[in-house]
C-alpha cells in the first residue's frame, strides 16, 4: 500500500516484467497501429483524386510532423515526470505537473493556429504547381486551425499513460481512427448527399476523429484514472513544472521537429527529379509507419515502465524492461524488412500508382527497410533516454542521423543522376545511429541504472 489514502502499490513496479511491458504496449501498439492505418487510408482516398493532390498532401507532412513534435514531445515531459512522482510517491507533485502539461497543450495550439495563415506560403515555397499549392494550403490551413482536437487528445492519452492504463488508450485512438476511416470517403467523394469536399474533406475528416477521441479520453480520465486528480481550480502556471516538463520533452521536440526539416529537404532534393518523387516519397511515408508505429507504441508503454522503477530505485526491472523491449522491436522490424522487399509493388498499389511512382518507389521501399531493425533497436533505447531524463541522448543521435547524415548524403547521392542513390542516405543514417545507441546505452548503464 501507499502512503496516501490507502491505494495499492501501482502494478510498474511489482508485476513480472515480461507481461506487465506486454500489456502496457499492446494497447499502444494496436492502436498506433490503426493511427497508421487511417493515416495511409486518408492518402489512399486522397491519390483517387489524382496525383496532384497526393503530393499536396505529401508537401504538408513537415508542418504535420511538427504539431506532432510538439504535442507528444510536450505530453512525454509530462508523462515521464508524472510516473516518476507516482514511483516516488511525490503525490502533491503530480496532479500540479498535469495541469501544466494540459495548459502547455493549449499554448501550443495557438502556436499552429497562427501557422494556419501561412500555408499557402509553406506550399508554395516547395513547389510552383498552382494546383498543388491550392490542395496542400486548402488542407494545411483546416488541420492547423482545428488543430486543438489533436493537442487535447495526445495530453489526455499520456495522462492515461503516467499509470499505467495504457489498454484506455487503445479505446480513445482506436475508436478516433475508425471515425476518421468513416467519414473520408463520405466527405472527400460526396457520399449519402453530404458535399463533394476533395482535400478538405479528408482534413475534416481527420478533425472529426481527433474531436472523438480528445472527448473520449476526457471522460476515461475523470471516471478511470483515479491516481491523476486534475482541478484547475485556482491554476497558476508554475514555472518549475513546466522548466522540468521541457527538460525531459525539449529534446523530443527538438529530435522529432529534426524529422520535419529532413523531410522537408528531401522534398526539394526530389522534386528537383519529379512531382512524381515527392508523391513516391510520401506514400512510403505512410507505408513505414506501418511498421514504425507499432513499435512507438511499445516505446510509449515502455516510458512509464523505465520511470516508475527509477523512482522507485528498482534497477534489475529496469534492466529486464530494456532487454526485453529491444528483442521484440528489432524481430517486429525485422519482419517489415521481409515485407517491404517481397511486396512492393502491392504496397504502391495501394496508392493507385502509376509505371513512374512504381519504378521509384519499388526500389525506394527495399533499399529504405534495410534499416528497420537497426532502428528498432534505437527506438528502444530512446525510450530509456528520455524515461531517465536522458532525452537529449535521442536528439543528439537524431541530428546526426537526419541532418548531419541523411540530407547532406541524400544531396551527394542526387547529383549521381540517380534517383535509387538518394535511398542509400537512409540505411548509413540508421548504422551510424545505431553506433551512437549502444554508445549512450552504455553510460546510462554505468552513471544511472548501476549505481541505483
Amino acid at each position: 500500500m501507499d502512503n496516501r489514502s490507502g491505494l495499492p502499490e501501482n502494478r510498474m513496479g511489482t508485476a513480472p516484467v515480461h507481461g506487465l511491458l506486454i500489456r502496457m504496449s499492446l494497447p499502444l501498439m494496436a492502436s498506433m497501429f490503426i493511427q497508421s492505418m487511417y493515416n495511409i487510408v486518408d492518402s489512399i482516398f486522397v491519390s483517387r483524386i489524382n496525383e496532384d493532390a497526393l503530393t499536396a498532401v505529401s508537401l504538408c507532412f513537415p508542418i504535420q510532423s511538427l504539431m506532432i513534435a510538439f504535442g507528444i514531445g510536450t505530453a512525454l515531459g509530462m508523462s515521464a515526470l508524472l510516473s516518476r512522482f507516482l514511483g516516488a510517491k511525490q503525490f502533491d507533485r503530480v496532479n500540479r505537473v498535469a495541469q501544466n502539461g494540459i495548459f502547455l497543450s493549449w499554448c501550443t495550439y495557438g502556436m499552429f493556429f497562427i501557422v494556419g495563415f501561412f500555408a499557402e506560403k509553406f506550399i508554395a515555397i516547395q513547389i510552383a504547381d498552382a494546383r498543388v499549392i491550392e490542395y496542400g494550403g486548402t488542407y494545411l490551413r483546416i488541420v492547423c486551425w482545428l488543430s486543438f482536437f489533436l493537442f487535447s487528445q495526445i495530453t489526455i492519452e499520456r495522462l492515461l499513460q503516467a499509470t499505467g492504463k495504457t489498454l484506455y488508450i487503445f479505446f480513445v485512438q482506436g475508436r478516433g481512427a475508425v471515425i476518421n476511416i468513416i467519414m473520408d470517403p463520405i466527405l472527400i467523394f460526396g457520399l449519402f448527399g453530404m458535399p463533394r469536399l476533395g482535400v478538405a474533406g479528408a482534413a475534416i475528416a481527420t478533425v472529426f476523429g481527433q474531436t472523438f477521441g480528445a472527448l473520449l479520453g476526457l471522460y476515461l480520465n475523470f471516471t478511470r484514472n483515479k491516481e491523476i486528480r486534475i482541478s484547475f481550480k485556482g491554476f497558476r502556471p508554475n514555472l518549475t513544472d513546466i522548466r522540468e516538463i521541457y527538460r525531459i520533452g525539449l529534446p523530443s521536440i527538438v529530435m522529432q521537429s529534426i524529422g520535419s526539416i529532413m523531410v522537408f529537404g528531401l522534398n526539394q532534393i526530389l522534386a528537383a527529379f519529379s512531382k512524381t518523387a515527392v508523391a513516391t516519397f510520401g506514400a512510403y511515408f505512410k507505408l513505414q509507419s506501418f511498421v514504425f508505429m507499432p513499435i512507438f507504441g511499445m516505446n510509449n508503454g515502455l516510458v512509464p515502465l523505465i520511470a516508475y522503477n527509477y523512482g522507485a530505485r528498482k534497477p534489475d526491472r529496469m534492466r529486464e524492461a530494456m532487454r526485453i523491449s529491444a528483442r521484440y522491436a528489432v524481430t517486429f522490424m525485422a519482419c517489415g524488412t521481409v515485407i517491404f522487399w517481397l511486396f512492393p509493388e502491392a504496397l504502391l498499389g495501394l496508392f493507385d500508382a502509376s509505371e513512374e511512382m512504381l519504378s521509384i518507389g519499388v526500389p525506394a521501399l527495399r533499399i529504405i527497410s534495410i534499416g528497420f531493425p537497426i532502428a528498432g533497436y534505437a527506438i528502444m533505447r530512446g525510450s530509456v533516454f528520455q524515461a531517465l531524463g536522458k532525452s537529449v541522448y535521442s536528439m543528439n543521435i537524431s541530428i546526426v542521423r537526419q541532418l548531419v547524415v541523411i540530407l547532406p548524403a541524400a544531396y551527394l547521392l542526387a547529383q549521381l543522376g540517380n534517383i535509387d542513390y538518394v535511398w542509400f542516405s537512409f540505411t548509413l543514417a540508421e548504422v551510424v545511429g545505431l553506433v551512437m545507441s549502444i554508445l549512450y546505452t552504455r553510460k546510462i548503464r554505468r552513471e544511472i541504472i548501476d549505481v541505483l
